[in-house]
């Protein structure tokens, strides 16, 4: 498949899109506007800057998926000028002479996960690295491709930060992650949460992440229909899916068969044999089988999965 989340476009007009989902949905890339360039700058911007700007000058970026029922945006495949592919990005930085301290540590990370035997050929590099849009305090933002290579990394990234050759981060760390996702429950639980996933440290003073990207495509002849907003508890009796994107966590519940999460806020939340409280939209599909969706937004603002302790 040519189109993967994580991917980032570029179109003719200078826009530069990150990729949402694998696939293409009736000839177009499911995305959402990340840096466009402004008098000769380029800038980041968020979702409602993103949407804005896109309903002034380019609304055909515009779209509505009849597959996810909801708003977000999609390049025809006619207009993209440059695919960003992580896989084949990471494998030419790591081979790169360079004096960008981002890549660097990189280079650094990635030569310690090596040496702990994890294949590198199996991972990514996204987010503004991938672009070329980095600058002196941007995260690294690796991507694997394989659930087992995956978790082996997060095994590893707990073992460096063990040995201090890592570090897990600290109180302002997390605070600065914390008010950057608008998570909606207090500071304190968020930390508890985040600390045992074992998906993001410290290398150098700089914060690196790690997600897992695997095929899903838009192509699912399933379509899904909003039902409201609804709050509800229930055990996790499979979270084998818990870090994919979309998350999806199986529970034990009278009419709702899953927990699907769009956000990275809450990837690998919860675990088997955990009681959760889930706060997001239901969604029902063509033989009435029912999920709750948390990251309907990009903010998912008042949306939210919690182990209850």
């Amino acid at each position: 498949m040519r189109y993967k989340a994580k991917d980032f476009v570029k179109t003719r007009q200078g826009l530069v899109f990150a990729v949402v989902a694998d696939g293409l949905e009736h000839g177009k890339v499911l995305c959402f506007l990340r840096y466009l360039n402004r008098q000769g700058q380029w800038q980041k911007v968020g979702t409602e800057q993103a949407n804005a700007f896109l309903d002034e000058y380019f609304p055909e970026y515009l779209h509505y998926s009849t597959v996810l029922d909801t708003h977000l945006h999609a390049v025809d495949e006619a207009q993209i000028v440059q695919h960003f592919q992580p896989r084949q990005v990471l494998q030419e930085l790591l081979q790169a002479e360079t004096t960008d301290p981002v890549v660097i540590d990189l280079q650094n990370l990635c030569a310690l996960l090596q040496a702990n035997h994890l294949d590198l050929r199996q991972f990514g590099i996204t987010g503004s690295v991938l672009v070329g849009m980095q600058n002196h305090a941007s995260d690294i933002d690796l991507v694997c491709y394989d659930r087992a290579t995956f978790h082996q990394a997060r095994n590893i990234i707990q073992a460096l930060i063990a040995k201090d050759q890592c570090q897990a981060l600290n109180d302002d760390d997390w605070l600065s992650a914390y008010q950057r996702r608008a998570c909606d429950f207090a500071l304190d639980e968020y930390i508890w949460h985040e600390q045992r996933k074992y998906n993001k440290a410290i290398i150098n003073q700089r914060k690196f992440d790690l997600s897992l990207s695997l095929p899903c495509t838009v192509e699912d002849d399933r379509q899904f229909q909003k039902a409201g907003f609804v709050r509800i508890q229930a055990e996790v009796v499979d979270d084998s899916h818990g870090f994919d994107y979309p998350a999806e966590y199986v529970i034990n519940h009278l009419d709702i068969a899953s927990v699907v999460c769009f956000t990275a806020t809450y990837v690998g939340q919860a675990k088997q044999g955990e009681r959760i409280e889930v706060a997001g939209q239901l969604e029902t599909d063509q033989q009435g089988r029912r999920r709750v969706v948390v990251g309907s937004t990009r903010e998912a603002i008042g949306e939210f999965i919690r182990v209850l302790r």
